[in-house]
C-alpha cells in the first residue's frame, strides 16, 4: 500500500473510534536533514505510530512532545504549531543529531471533528482528483485548486507551499498525492518486478502493453492503471510530456521499442529508460540517427536502462531501474 493512503488511513481509523491524533509534517527541510518536505507521521494517543519524519533522536524526541500534547485533556480543539529542528551538536534547540540540516516541523492535533477532512484526503488520494491539504497556526483544511481562496494556493504548478507570516502565523499547503508519474511500456516480469518495488514511493504507475493474456498483467496489483492497447503507434496518444513523468519501455522486443521511441521521441520527460543491450540498443539507436531523427534527443535516452549493478534476475534488474529514477528525481 503507498505509505500516504496507509497514514491517513491511520488517522480516518483512529478518528472513527473518537480518538484525537497528532500529525506531524516535514513543512521544510535543508542540508543533510533526514526527513524531505513532506514527510508525514501520526501518533495515537495509545503511542501507536504511522509514518516518518526521518528516524534518529529527532523523531522520538518530537513522538514523546505528541504524547504529551495528547495526555493534555485541555486540548480537545484542533491546534497547530512549528518545531524548528537543528540538527548540530552546540546549537541553540539542538535536535540532537549532527547531520548539519536543518528542519522546521508542524504539529496538528487533529480530532473527531476532522474526521470529514481527512475522509476528503483519503478520497483524493485514492481517485487521484486534484486537491491540495492546507496547514495554518489557525486551521487545516483539504479541497481542490479552484472554488475557495482558502484552498487554492497562488501557484498551482508547486506541489508545496511553505511561507512564515508574522506573529508565528503560517501557511503549509501540499498537493495531494504522488507527485511524480511513471509509465512502464511493457507488463512482462520486470515490469512487475518494477512495480511493486515503486508502489512503496511517491510514484502513480501506469502500464501499458499489447497482449492481453499476458500473466504478468493478471498478477500485477501494484500498478494504479493497466491499459492493454491494440498496437504501440497508439502509444504517443496515451502518454503526456511532463516534468515529473518518467518513462520505462521494456516491451518483447526491439521493434517493438523501436515503435515507442519513434512515437515518444519529441516529448519532453524528467526520465526516458529503454531496457536492452548494449550491443542491441547502440544498433537501434544509431539506425534512428541515420534516419535524421535527432540525435541530442536520443542521446538522452537511458540505455541500457538502470545503475550498472551486473543485475540479472527481474528484481535486481527493476532495483537498478529504481536506483536510477530515483538519482534523477533527486538531483
Amino acid at each position: 500500500m503507498n505509505k500516504e493512503l496507509e497514514l491517513w488511513q491511520f488517522i480516518a481509523e483512529r478518528l472513527r473510534q473518537n480518538e484525537r491524533i497528532i500529525l506531524l509534517v516535514v513543512a521544510e527541510s535543508s542540508g543533510s536533514s533526514p526527513g524531505r518536505q513532506g514527510y508525514k507521521m501520526a501518533v495515537g494517543e495509545d503511542g501507536q505510530l504511522c509514518g516518518s519524519i526521518g528516524g534518529g533522536i529527532m523523531e522520538v524526541n518530537l513522538v514523546e512532545l505528541a504524547g504529551q500534547i495528547l495526555s493534555q485533556p485541555a486540548a480537545s480543539n484542533s491546534a497547530s504549531f512549528l518545531k524548528p529542528q537543528i540538527h548540530r551538536k552546540n546549537a541553540d534547540s539542538s535536535s540532537g543529531m549532527i547531520c548539519s540540516g536543518e528542519q522546521t516541523i508542524i504539529l496538528r492535533l487533529l480530532s473527531p471533528h476532522d474526521a470529514k477532512k481527512v475522509n476528503t484526503i483519503l478520497y483524493a488520494i485514492r481517485h487521484r482528483t486534484e486537491a491540495f491539504l492546507t496547514i495554518t497556526s489557525k486551521y487545516c483544511n483539504v479541497g481542490p485548486p479552484e472554488g475557495g481562496t482558502q484552498n487554492a494556493p497562488e501557484n498551482l504548478e508547486a506541489d508545496f507551499i511553505f511561507e512564515k507570516e508574522s506573529g508565528g502565523d503560517f501557511i503549509y499547503r501540499e498537493r495531494l498525492g504522488p507527485k511524480n508519474d511513471l509509465f512502464i511500456i511493457g507488463g512482462g516480469h520486470c515490469a512487475l518486478a518494477l512495480s511493486e518495488l515503486m508502489s512503496k514511493m511517491d510514484f502513480h504507475i501506469r502500464i501499458f502493453d499489447d497482449r492481453p493474456d499476458l500473466n504478468t498483467i493478471s498478477k500485477n496489483r501494484f500498478a494504479d492503471d493497466i491499459t492493454i492497447i491494440e498496437d504501440y503507434v497508439e502509444i504517443g496518444d496515451l502518454i503526456p510530456a511532463g516534468s515529473n513523468t518518467y518513462i520505462v519501455v521494456m516491451t518483447l522486443g526491439y521493434k517493438s521499442d523501436e515503435v515507442v521511441i519513434r512515437q515518444l521521441i519529441h516529448k519532453d520527460f524528467k526520465y526516458f529508460g529503454v531496457l536492452g543491450s548494449r550491443a542491441k540498443m547502440a544498433t537501434l539507436m544509431m539506425n534512428l540517427k541515420k534516419e535524421g531523427i535527432d540525435a541530442a534527443r536520443l542521446d538522452c535516452i537511458r540505455t541500457p536502462i538502470g545503475i550498472l549493478i551486473n543485475s540479472r534476475t527481474p528484481e535486481e534488474i527493476a532495483v537498478s531501474i529504481a536506483a536510477e529514477i530515483i538519482a534523477v528525481k533527486n538531483s
